[in-house]
């Protein structure tokens, strides 16, 4: 029974609700009222030269630099924030790989004090005119211009404040993010990034105080780590952003007690088993889902935790596009129909999401994604979407024969390689039933190498359930006989 007849599916109140896709798009007072720090978070923030946050698009990585940032300056520190346009035509050019280091080191140490000192409205001509002197030591230089400037500039409390912090700690934390935009694959893009990369590496063993925090979609540092040996000098920089589905469904529940002003304690909630957290959703959804198949009478979060990858942007995305179904028919609840109405569109947009975001290491990604749909002879027999390791061998292997795969650095991609890249792209994950009959998933994120060498490690494989009604449109009754759901995590 929904225990509130009276919310009202709006524009304002969906979006209040769920949220925006991007955290750039999200005031930052709402982000922090239903914002869920895990491990990553602590691991990021960490006083530690530099900080390499690698993810998938829609893990949450600008929403966590965001809410880092803004906790940085509220203890008064002095973070910098790099967007795209500032460096947009840092490393770039014919130069050799020295030469775009250097570059880099040049330009952001420009930068870094450019907006040091617009921070702290310090406006010396004389002092901005040295930062384009290379090899300068930029928290040295810093420190000595603020010290003067604090007797000698105008400026309100906050920024005095800070500057006395600046001159206690001498730190700075700069953020770069965004880093993928206009990202093609190319040997010029990966270049471009190995170089920055070593750029801050020396910057922040010249400089003690001065943090880098670096996000970077997966895609890009699997390339970029896999085609520049220099790189295996940050590894152990590097904090791998992953979720359980129960944190995502924390996070959600977040958003809706917030959304209503209700209390909580977070740490309750995620000890709280997914059983127990399903009674928040019923404010706005069906507690149960009248479907067909394996899917009647099921849980509604079962199936909301089967749909999403792992990522909080999925799950906002299809609350989303089920609120606005309930907001056309005046219901103040999301009903069964109303999912079921977007499940299609959904699918087509992970498709979409997907093609767009690693089209740059395999040019024909839509081929092979597309290429994986159920054969006609097996799909109303068995589960098309579900493979053992020789059956997708032999799947890869026959797509090869109609179109031929080169990955963006020239190299024919063998059936192994594109099976490994379907995985790492979460359009396959490892599968195995357990004795209660649920699905036990794997991503490549939890094991990474799982993969590799395709050695039988007792699980199979499975098209993940998101992308199923892309593929198989023409018989979407099928999906809901044949898709076992995830196993709670």
């Amino acid at each position: 029974m929904n225990s509130n007849n009276n919310f009202v599916f709006t524009d304002e109140n969906i979006q209040k609700l769920f949220g925006y896709e991007d955290a750039e798009s999200e005031s930052i007072e709402r982000l922090k009222e239903y914002y869920l720090k895990k491990d990553t978070y602590k691991k990021v923030v960490a006083e530690l030269p530099i900080r390499i946050l690698v993810g998938h698009k829609g893990t949450g990585k600008s929403a966590l630099f965001k809410v880092a940032f803004y906790e940085e300056k509220e203890k008064l520190n002095l973070p910098i924030l790099i967007k795209p346009d500032d460096i947009a035509e840092l490393g770039k050019g014919n130069e050799n790989f020295l030469l775009r280091v250097r570059q880099w080191k040049y330009g952001l140490t420009k930068i870094i004090g450019e907006k040091v000192f617009s921070e702290l409205s310090i406006n010396d001509a004389v002092a901005k005119n040295k930062l384009t002197q290379f090899g300068i030591k930029i928290v040295n230089f810093v420190y000595e211009t603020v010290n003067y400037a604090k007797d000698n500039v105008d400026m309100t409390e906050p920024q005095r404040i800070a500057i006395d912090n600046f001159l206690r700690t001498r730190k700075i934390i700069v953020y770069i993010d965004d880093l993928d935009r206009g990202w093609e694959g190319k040997k010029d893009d990966i270049n471009r990034i190995s170089a920055l990369l070593n750029a801050i590496r020396d910057m922040a063993n010249e400089n003690p105080g001065l943090f880098f925090k670096i996000s970077l979609r997966s895609d890009v540092y699997y390339l970029v780590r896999t085609s520049d040996e220099s790189t295996d000098k940050i590894e152990g920089s590097v904090v791998w952003f992953k979720w359980t589905n129960h944190e995502i469904f924390v996070l959600l529940v977040k958003r809706i007690l917030t959304c209503f002003g209700e209390s909580f304690n977070e740490d309750n909630l995620l000890k709280t088993d997914q059983f127990q957290l399903r009674y928040y959703l019923d404010k706005i959804m069906v507690q149960r889902f009248e479907g067909r198949g394996k899917w009647d009478n099921v849980y509604t979060y079962k199936i909301l935790m089967s749909l999403i990858r792992k990522r909080p942007r999925d799950l906002v995305k299809l609350c989303t596009l089920a609120a606005h179904q309930a907001q056309d028919s005046n219901s103040n609840i999301i009903k069964t129909e109303h999912f079921m109405a977007v499940f299609e569109e959904y699918s087509q947009g992970r498709i979409q999401d997907t093609i767009n975001e690693y089209r740059s290491e395999l040019p024909k990604i839509q081929e092979l994604l597309f290429g994986m749909r159920p054969n006609r002879k097996v799909k109303y027999a068995v589960d098309g979407f579900v493979y053992t390791t020789s059956e997708l061998m032999q799947k890869l292997n026959n797509l090869k024969q109609n179109t031929n795969f080169v990955f963006k650095n020239g190299r024919d991609a063998s059936a192994k390689e594109l099976a490994h890249f379907l995985y790492k792209i979460n359009f396959i994950t490892a599968r195995k039933q357990l004795e209660s009959g649920e699905i036990q998933r794997k991503y490549f994120e939890e094991n990474r190498y799982l993969s590799s060498t395709f050695v039988d490690f007792g699980y199979d494989w499975e098209v993940h359930p998101a992308f199923r009604w892309a593929l198989q449109p023409d018989n979407i009754d099928d999906i809901f006989h044949k898709l076992k759901l995830s196993h709670d995590d």
